[in-house]
């Protein structure tokens, strides 16, 4: 569901809505897998795509999710580890471009592609950059760093210099510095449960950030089926 606010655009979702063990919590318990995306979209405004992380998206398939989703609906594609965790962005300029040649099936429905590298990549300036400068006009590029090397000044100047988002994600383990280096700002609260409190903490600091016209931010999936309640009480906790 998308929340209009008196700042930017909320779009709120989960990482993924494909689970069996959400029927019967979030789904109906007798729904087909092929009417969850339906079911989803009528509730979120936008989902975190992890297929694409194992193998490239197929324009038959993204066609099918395009068709099956409202109008205002986005997805979010995770980048495949070929270009993030195998070359880890070196001479990735052929397969990039091919996943957002592929991504683009999407049409209006695209939102941002999620570029997420392994936890022991240290920062290197040049890479990042080089690799920015493949990427078509146009497209929405986010970066995941997972080492706490990338949080520096000259990074997000890079990032910024090409309109490319850094991901503020919120996990056990590391939290990315709340800074804004693109018009639109992503956002994975990737920690197994919030509280209210919590919830209601990121919404005010999220909401403070003038420079962002949409917000994404994605609730970590579980089993247990507890992330389309935790997205939707973010999305209260917006007022």
């Amino acid at each position: 569901m998308a929340r209009a606010t008196t700042g930017p655009r909320f779009l709120v979702g989960t990482s993924g809505y494909s689970y069996a063990p959400w029927r019967g919590k979030f789904y109906p318990k007798d729904i087909a897998s092929d009417e969850m995306l339906k079911f989803y979209s009528s509730v979120f405004g936008t989902v975190e795509i992890n297929h694409s992380f194992y193998r490239m998206p197929t324009p038959p398939l993204l066609t099918t999710w395009r068709r099956q989703t409202p109008l205002r609906f986005r997805f979010a594609l995770k980048a495949p580890q070929r270009i993030t965790h195998h070359l880890r962005l070196k001479d990735a300029a052929e397969p990039a471009r091919e996943f957002i040649r592929r991504a683009d099936t999407l049409g209006e429905k695209l939102g941002p592609l999620l570029f997420q590298l392994p936890p022991h990549l240290r920062a290197d300036c040049e890479r990042l950059e080089e690799f920015l400068r493949v990427l078509p006009q146009g497209s929405e590029p986010v970066f995941e760093f997972r080492h706490a090397s990338w949080f520096t000044e000259e990074v997000y100047g890079v990032l910024a210099a090409h309109r490319a988002a850094l991901c503020i994600a919120d996990t056990e383990s590391l939290t990315t510095p709340l800074v804004a280096t693109a018009p639109f700002g992503y956002v994975r609260l990737r920690r197994d449960d919030y509280s209210p409190a919590e919830l209601a903490d990121w919404a005010g600091k999220l909401k403070e950030i003038t420079r962002w016209k949409r917000v994404y931010v994605f609730l970590k999936h579980d089993e247990a089926g507890r992330a389309p309640e935790l997205a939707s009480a973010f999305i209260g906790a917006l007022g």
